[in-house]
């Protein structure tokens, strides 16, 4: 009996065992906003949220994660009355807005809204960089990239120049030229509300403004909007030009690139010689100006001016040569280049010695009444930019030559001289780009016996450059 009872329990057990359904186990990621928000609760101090917000900036999030952390981020801005940690959520407002798969649009609103009530300079500037990224995000919302710009000319009145500068960053990657500013968002320094004006008259604004960053960046607002196939109006040009005597580098930088743009654009228009009666082609006028550049204090700009030259294809024959001009003024004399001397000395058989000292010095006096102002910026610039003691000058100086010659056989002949010379550097980089400068045009010029001389002297003590002179000869 017992053994029947205990083979009816085993069966039973069987069948309550089939009857039970397994259970599934679903393993899921935790959730990010989740995690964050519980990290920066934990946060005692403005030290401790600040190292969170490091950590968790360091940690892919997902797309679809995005907007919950978001809503986190803006949750504790709004509570955090310390400045350094509302910069870094700013920060990351701005970073999570480039999430590759996110749409940005869903947070406009409220990263706009934190503008509203933020004292901080530094955070405000931050959190414009952050409209400015999901503006450059959504191109083709037309309605959102009008209050974001609405937004920047809004906030171009700060004092504080790292707002300013956002501003006119928005404008440039945002604005355009075609659509004017509504009346009540004209805010330019000085200037009048009562009629519409378009982008590119309020950046202009502040070409002159106190602080150089403000008009650097002014600057490079309008190169943006050119760059993104603007044009720009040919009334900026007199401003740019006055920019190029700035007491700032950066901005001198900056505007040298902004007359060269002008100076592509308007080549043919026609703009009055200043102190003078005479008028001019903008193009010739942007030449010498920037052919003055060449001698700036800063090496960096010299660079970028002798560079910008070897694109000036458009300008005057008349222009052009003078920037080989030998009688480069001291005080008002003429006074010999060492490539004049050097020559003078090879046709005399003489070598240098030290009773030569001074022998540059200027002799012949110049005529006042005489000397044009913009001749006198395009006199001598390459002369200038190849004897310059800085060697990256040298090397631009170099190529600006190349470009220019190949494109004019005459002007060619012009500077064979000076390139030859150039055989003779101290830096055997600017030796190289000299050959190479040589081969490329040698289809312009002949070299003269005592110019070979010099080419074969090099060849002797210069061993990485065999080949490049030999196919020179070769063509010359």
């Amino acid at each position: 009996m017992s053994a029947h009872i205990n083979h009816v329990v085993v069966v039973l057990q069987q069948v309550s065992l089939e009857e039970v359904p397994a259970k599934k186990l679903r393993l899921t990621k935790p959730s990010k906003s989740a995690a964050l928000h519980i990290d920066l609760c934990k946060a005692t101090s403005p030290t401790d949220a600040l190292q969170y917000l490091l950590s968790f900036a360091r940690r892919p999030v997902e797309a679809e994660s995005v907007e919950g952390v978001v809503r986190i981020l803006l949750e504790h801005y709004y509570k955090e009355s310390d400045n350094s940690v509302r910069l870094k959520i700013a920060s990351l407002l701005g970073l999570l807005s480039k999430t590759q798969g996110f749409a940005p649009d869903c947070i406009v609103d409220d990263a706009i809204n934190t503008l509203n009530n933020e004292k901080s300079h530094q955070v405000l500037a931050q959190l414009l960089g952050t409209l400015l990224i999901i503006g450059t995000q959504l191109p083709d919302k037309i309605a959102v990239v009008q209050r974001l710009i609405d937004v920047a000319c809004k906030h171009l009145s700060s004092t504080y120049f790292g707002v300013r500068n956002k501003c006119l960053q928005l404008l440039g990657c945002l604005g355009t030229v075609d659509k004017p500013l509504s009346k009540e968002t004209d805010a330019g320094p000085g200037a009048q509300t009562s009629h519409v004006r378009d982008v590119q008259s309020v950046i202009s604004d502040y070409f002159q403004d106190q602080d150089p960053r403000v008009r650097t960046a002014a600057i490079k607002a309008m190169l943006q909007l050119h760059e993104r196939g603007m044009k720009i109006q040919q009334t900026i040009y007199n401003q740019a030009c006055k920019l190029l005597s700035d007491d700032y580098e950066q901005v001198r930088s900056a505007a040298v690139q902004m007359v060269w743009v002008l100076s592509q654009l308007y080549p043919e228009s026609i703009v009055p010689i200043p102190s003078s009666n005479e008028e001019i082609r903008l193009v010739d006028d942007s030449f010498g100006k920037i052919c003055h550049m060449v001698s700036d204090g800063s090496w960096v700009v010299r660079v970028q001016a002798a560079k910008l030259l070897g694109s000036m294809h458009q300008v005057s024959p008349h222009f052009l040569e003078q920037t080989l001009d030998k009688k480069l003024m001291s005080d008002l004399r003429r006074k010999r280049t060492a490539h004049e001397r050097a020559k003078e000395l090879y046709a005399s058989g003489e070598f240098s010695s030290g009773r030569r000292w001074a022998d540059d010095a200027p002799k012949e006096k110049v005529d006042t009444s005489g000397v044009n102002l913009i001749d006198s910026g395009a006199c001598g610039a390459f002369v200038h930019g190849l004897e310059d003691e800085m060697y990256e000058v040298r090397i631009s100086a170099v190529e600006a030559l190349c470009s220019l010659a190949q494109s004019s056989p005459s002007f060619a002949e012009k500077c064979l001289d000076f390139l030859v010379d150039m055989f003779n550097d101290e830096i055997e980089e600017v030796r190289l780009q000299s050959i190479h400068v040589l081969r490329q045009i040698s289809t312009h010029i002949t070299l003269r016996e005592d110019q070979l001389d010099t080419v074969l002297a090099v060849l002797e003590v210069t061993e990485g450059v065999k080949r490049s002179p030999g196919a020179l000869i070769k063509h010359t």
